[in-house]
């Protein structure tokens, strides 16, 4: 069967599937309503802090998807961008609940348990914003921290299996030279590589071997 010689290009599939992209989006829409409603809109750097680092956790994991078609090395590297932009959005809602009254939730509180089970099975944001309508500001802050820290372990999942595809597959620099390779041994162009001899099948001189 004849080698797929486009396979190099094939593409990582759809960014919206990805549920770290999901899970990030949800986390930008409930950072956007918790900026709203609980911080002030003007001389605070803060808000626009927040909303930009998570607005970069979900269009770097897109990016990094999309750039992955050609460059699996930009492809990790944006997906850490996505990370570290949500490690620093975690921070800032550590910050406010310290602010108000220390209001972290224990990993092992019901509180915390309840929420991991929830936020696990849901993806969408329009779950979360119906829940943003009923819960107050420390709530919110807390199922934010859930999430990126959900988020946080599926990008890491991610980074695995893309570091994993780049020792199994190479570079596109390298998956192009095999594609390249292959195409011309299947159609009888292997003797202008070399392989039955620099320039000729005998070996040693320009000339096709002639029985004299």
């Amino acid at each position: 069967m004849p080698t797929d010689t486009s396979s190099f290009l094939s593409p990582k599939g759809n960014y919206k599937n990805l549920i770290a992209f999901q899970k990030a989006e949800c986390i930008y829409d409930i950072t956007c309503y918790f900026l709203e409603h609980y911080l002030p809109r003007i001389g605070d750097r803060t808000v626009d802090q927040m909303k930009q680092a998570a607005r970069s956790g979900k269009q770097n994991i897109a990016e990094g998807n999309e750039t992955g078609t050609t460059s699996m090395e930009a492809c990790i590297k944006l997906v850490n961008v996505a990370k570290a932009s949500l490690k620093e959005l975690q921070e800032d809602y550590e910050d406010y609940l310290r602010n108000h009254g220390n209001q972290i939730w224990d990993i092992n509180s019901d509180q915390c348990r309840n929420a991991r089970l929830w936020c696990k099975a849901h993806s969408k944001p329009s779950d979360y914003m119906r829940v943003c309508e009923l819960r107050d500001d420390i709530t919110l802050a807390n199922i934010a921290l859930v999430l990126i820290h959900q988020t946080d372990y599926l990008l890491r999942k991610l980074l695995e299996r893309f570091k994993t595809d780049f020792l199994e597959h190479g570079g596109i620099k390298e998956q192009m030279s095999s594609a390249r390779r292959n195409w011309r041994e299947e159609h009888g162009m292997g003797f202008l590589n070399g392989k039955n001899g620099r320039n000729g099948s005998d070996g040693r001189n320009g000339n096709l071997s002639v029985n004299r």
